[in-house]
């Protein structure tokens, strides 16, 4: 049996772990090239913001309705069958969670070895991270969960530290890049704000990682929805101060040609040992990002495991360290190898689409449940505005997945690939199991 050792702060930390990776470093320029002014890249950050914490709600009620279960898995395995909550593990155990875990360890090497002067292969360096953040997962929940707080502690000490520089300390820079034309029509401006806002909701993405502890934690009806509404609250305020720092050191139009803000940012008040810091926070934020990853995601192989959809020993816990030793382990050795291949970019690409139809699904999820939970007590938490703001994440929810089909259909194409081998592989289980029950 896992142990229920989670607490709200444990939660809250998990939530911003899993929100919060390099984006906020590098994706307000990419918004900036869009939306172009000041106030219409804010509201991008606001709508985007508003458009998780929905999210956030969902799943809030999700884990107020089903406590006892393993977070999105359990949730569509129940609302609709089986196979939904073995595809979402599947995809999490070949692609998803093992290719961001590898991506996370890549360019935490990538930013440590030039700040401290070393000249390592950085694919081994992202290999021993990976199996030093895999080794403390491994040792028990506690002490993943407690290094996971250290990490997201540090994170955000160091993204408000570029903050208070920005807003406070460093005075706007010169800049002689023209401003950008004003939009002809209030449609061109909506157009705009439409494009600018899929790498922002990319950015947001994760907002449901908690759930998957939901096991683990200590009153997960009313520990889970408290951790992940205070957590996106505070990835919102993050974003949207981040963005402003941004701004008003470099303008809306320097900003959209920087590829590094935020070392802009901190070189601009304090010069080169501005930029060291900022790599600092940057190295800090992807391990976190790595170690949250590999904390939350064996919990998924281990539950397919222990619904017989998978293999038995994925559902091994350690009478010592109470957590699934396996899949643990599994998951950090199937990402340090694609670390030191070097394939995890293309992975990267593949698991734009997935993750967000998974989250739609479960959108779904609560009116399935609502009707099923029709005459049973009021669950401690409800989505506010309900229908209608399940309704509407659900339309986001769907233009996100249109564009990216419409931007990227090969890699969309390659991603639903391999979503279809894991429904053969399903398929061959089943029927042999079957076979064997007989």
């Amino acid at each position: 049996m896992l142990q229920r050792r989670l607490g709200v702060l444990d939660l809250t930390l998990i939530t911003i772990g899993a929100v919060i990776g390099s984006g906020i470093f590098r994706t307000p320029a990419i918004v900036a090239q869009h939306a172009h002014s000041t106030p219409l890249i804010l509201l991008c950050w606001l709508i985007g913001g508003i458009m998780a914490i929905i999210g956030a709600f969902v799943f809030a009620e999700l884990a107020a309705r089903r406590p006892a279960d393993v977070g999105i898995y359990a949730y569509l395995r129940d609302a609709f069958h089986p196979l939904v909550g073995f595809l979402l593990a599947w995809s999490a155990l070949t692609m998803t969670y093992v290719g961001s875990t590898a991506a996370a360890a890549a360019l935490f090497a990538a930013y440590l070895l030039p700040l401290v002067g070393l000249h390592f292969d950085p694919r081994i360096v992202a290999v021993t991270a990976i199996a030093i953040v895999t080794l403390i997962n491994v040792l028990g929940v506690r002490q993943g969960g407690t290094w996971q707080n250290i990490l997201v502690a540090l994170k955000v000490f160091g993204i408000a530290a570029v903050i208070v520089t920005g807003v406070l300390i460093a005075h706007p820079l010169p800049s002689e890049l023209p401003a950008f034309a004003p939009f002809t029509t209030p449609g061109s401006a909506i157009a705009a704000i439409g494009i600018a806002m899929l790498p922002v909701l990319f950015s947001y993405n994760n907002f449901q990682a908690a759930t998957l502890v939901a096991s683990e934690t200590v009153d997960p009806g009313r520990t889970i929805p408290l951790g992940q509404i205070i957590g996106m609250l505070v990835v919102l305020a993050t974003y949207l101060l981040a963005s402003i720092a941004y701004l008003h050191v470099l303008s809306a139009p320097a900003l959209a040609h920087s590829s590094t803000p935020a070392s802009d940012v901190m070189r601009a008040a304090f010069g080169a040992p501005g930029a060291a810091v900022v790599a600092a926070v940057i190295a800090i934020s992807t391990l976190g990002f790595m170690s949250n990853a590999v904390l939350l995601a064996p919990r998924l192989y281990f539950q397919m495991a222990d619904d017989g959809l998978f293999f038995k020993q994925f559902a091994w816990v350690s009478p010592k360290a109470r957590v699934p030793v396996v899949a643990i382990a599994v998951h950090g050795a199937i990402a340090a190898i694609i670390a030191a291949s070097g394939t995890y970019e293309q992975i990267l690409n593949w698991i734009s689409l997935w993750p967000w139809i998974f989250i739609g699904l479960a959108a779904c999820a609560v009116f399935i449940f609502r009707r099923r939970d029709a005459g049973l007590p009021r669950p401690a938490f409800v989505v506010p505005l309900h229908p209608w703001s399940t309704v509407l994440l659900i339309a986001t929810i769907a233009a996100i997945s249109i564009a990216v089909v419409v931007q990227a259909p090969l890699d969309a194409l390659y991603g639903t690939i391999v979503m279809i081998a894991g429904i053969l592989f399903y398929s061959i289980w089943k029927a042999v199991h079957a076979r064997t029950a007989a």
